[in-house]
């Protein structure tokens, strides 16, 4: 890692924390010297993992990047900050501290002591759940290959690049668990992280929206708020999971996870931000002959990029998640603060579902429908995000608004599917859909729009014409740092 002067690091770590270790070749804070057998089989994992970033990692040819690394698990000064070659970037293998008193915090083990190895009845379940949420890690840097060619600035490169060895680092921290835990099975499952590839006709990763082309920069920005956004809240389940060497990893990742969605939020907000200076500037809606990216078009990119994400959560009524939570593998988003016993045998909530060709609702047992409930989470979020955005246009004196589309819109999955419900709720048939739905969807021709605008910005402290700056830069640097140190001299 670089010594500059400049980059400096975050304060020293308060209270309890595990050290990282960066003497292994492997860093860690799980002790990996001490097994052997362990260790060899994940010096082994290694070079596949380096051959996979170097074909599917990053396009744009970087010397360094200015990036946070793990010093150490604790709540204060977790993070170091330097200019480091991407691909000399210490991925590791981190758990938040281990309690030794913590309990089984629901289902029917309740108060039992934290599994600290997978029962076996629970194995096949826990390694599913495991290969699922590492499946996405690598699908996302794959997404989001070609992104640095059309970077908006350096510092927007730089938060790209952040997102992109934080995914890495996550792929790491489950296949970890898979080797530990799961034997020659595990280690097979592994292999496969590395096989399938986003978007592969004979290969393609486990859920659909991590086979989806990340196209251009407001998509990329729609991903990491609300796709990135879902993985907090399963991340956030998982926490809580009997199987203590899961929540412990789960914990630490969602530190992470955080700046992902604040490069999200951020970047639409600055996005609105220039597009609401054009439209008060030059008294229109039509803001694209002076390079901003019309409120319309951001918000089918919003409506694609919310609903998809909202199948991500699978079917509202799933025996498997019941069962997940009967037995310990998978709570509740915020389990411990939740007021009721944890069991849920007999709670019940509501659900809508389509009938008639309208939106009806119906009574059933709150232990089938938890995919529902972490859903509902997830949109409360969610609707904060766009409340924070419509404050930029109502500050700019902008009557526009910007909406989450109705739950059933453009549904794929669930009690949806099938169904055709507009993004304000409304239950229209095939021939309808098809005659709107370039008003709600982003079309071919709006892709060529936002694509026309993706002109790159390398210059130190300038952006492209379709965003705003930050109002700060990163770890107290100026906007303007050298945030990233480009492979090509003369493209800086």
């Amino acid at each position: 890692m670089s010594t500059d002067p400049r980059t400096g690091a975050a304060p020293s770590p308060a209270g309890p924390l595990s050290r990282v270790d960066y003497g292994a070749r492997i860093p860690n804070n799980v002790n990996l010297a001490g097994d052997r057998r362990l260790q060899r089989a994940l010096e082994g994992w290694q070079p596949r993992f380096l051959d996979w970033w170097k074909q599917l990692g990053p396009a744009l040819p970087t010397r360094d990047v200015y990036l946070r690394t793990a010093v150490a698990v604790g709540r204060d000064g977790w993070a170091h900050f330097a200019h480091v070659p991407m691909d000399e970037y210490r991925w590791g293998i981190f758990l938040a501290e281990r309690d030794p008193d913590r309990r089984v915090g629901f289902g029917r083990h309740k108060g039992e002591p934290a599994w600290q190895e997978v029962p076996g009845e629970h194995r096949a379940a826990l390694m599913r759940l495991i290969v699922v949420q590492g499946d996405t890690e690598p699908a996302s840097v794959e997404q989001q290959r070609a992104l640095g060619g059309t970077a908006p600035s350096i510092y927007d490169l730089r938060n790209l690049f952040q997102v992109n060895v934080e995914e890495g680092r996550h792929l790491w921290a489950m296949v970890y668990l898979l080797h530990a835990y799961f034997g020659r099975e595990g280690r097979e499952e592994a292999e496969q992280l590395l096989r399938r590839s986003s978007g592969d006709l004979d290969a393609p990763r486990i859920l659909g929206a991590f086979n989806e082309e990340t196209t251009d920069w407001l998509q990329f920005f729609m991903f990491t708020c609300f796709t990135d956004r879902d993985g907090k809240y399963q991340l956030g389940t998982l926490k809580e999971s009997a199987f203590d060497p899961l929540a412990r990893t789960c914990q630490f990742m969602l530190k992470e996870e955080a700046h992902h969605m604040f490069v999200g939020t951020t970047g639409v907000q600055r996005v609105l931000e220039r597009t609401a200076e054009l439209m008060r500037r030059h008294g229109t809606a039509d803001v694209l002959p002076y390079g901003g990216i019309p409120l319309d078009v951001v918000q089918r990119y919003l409506n694609l990029q919310f609903s998809v994400s909202m199948d991500l959560f699978g079917s509202e009524q799933s025996a498997n998640a019941g069962t997940y939570y009967s037995s310990g593998l998978k709570g509740r988003w915020m389990e411990g603060r939740r007021d009721d016993d944890h069991v849920l045998l007999d709670a019940t909530r509501e659900l809508r579902f389509v009938a008639g060709g309208r939106i009806a609702s119906r009574t059933v047992p709150l232990l089938g429908a938890l995919n529902l409930d972490l859903r509902d989470e997830y949109v409360a979020d969610c609707s904060h995000g766009v409340r924070r955005w419509n404050q930029v246009l109502a500050g700019a004196g902008l009557g526009e608004r910007l909406y989450l589309p109705h739950e059933g819109f453009n549904r794929r999955v669930g009690v949806y599917a099938g169904h055709h419900v507009t993004p304000y709720g409304e239950v229209v048939g095939e021939q309808e859909w098809r005659a709107r739905a370039a008003a709600w969807l982003p079309t071919p021709a709006d892709r060529e729009l936002v694509a026309s605008l993706m002109v790159p910005e390398y210059e130190y402290g300038a952006f492209a014409s379709w965003i705003a700056p930050p109002r700060t830069g990163i770890n107290d640097q100026p906007v303007e740092f050298d945030y990233v140190h480009l492979a090509e001299e003369g493209l800086l």
